[in-house]
């Protein structure tokens, strides 16, 4: 590997250049890793859960300790009703976060019971013996080439 900075030669990737001391990173590795939508629905499951118990929690801690007192701030109220809010939308956000998990199971039942039944059959039979004599060639172009290198090699054979 050369340095891609100042040029040196028979350097070791993931390591720093013994000349100019810029890092080297391996550029044959992949920087990112992908993910799958099915990975990317079960996080999205997790976070949504823990959302909404995270919301309804404080939001019901707000009522229960602070709420209806003569002291108690209009703030309170509207912090409380903000995180029944957000539980209330995280909720719906889980629920279509499970309805797509299951559609991704299902469709891969699916997919996987499509690719069993489109097994081919054993039945035994060989295949028949080729047929030579009425045998297409490849191309319209496979047997006019030697042609077209013949002339090719005439044509130089007179400009020299």
């Amino acid at each position: 590997m050369f340095c891609p900075k100042c040029g040196k030669s028979d350097q070791s990737p993931e390591t720093y250049c013994r000349q100019c001391g810029i890092f080297l990173p391996d550029l044959n590795k992949s920087a990112k890793k992908t993910f799958t939508p099915e990975e990317h629905v079960k996080v999205n499951v997790v976070l949504s859960a823990m959302t909404v118990v995270a919301a309804f929690t404080l939001a019901i801690l707000l009522y229960s300790i602070l709420a209806f007192r003569p002291d108690t701030h209009p703030l309170i109220y509207v912090t409380a009703g903000v995180l029944l809010a957000i539980g209330a939308w995280q909720t719906q956000t889980l629920w279509r976060s499970i309805l797509l998990k299951r559609h991704f199971k299902t469709n891969r039942g699916r997919q996987e019971s499509a690719i069993s039944d489109q097994a081919a059959p054993d039945t035994g039979k060989l295949l028949n013996e080729p047929d030579f004599e009425n045998m297409v060639p490849a191309s319209v172009t496979d047997r006019t080439t030697k042609h077209l290198d013949e002339s090719r090699i005439r044509s130089s054979e007179t400009h020299h």
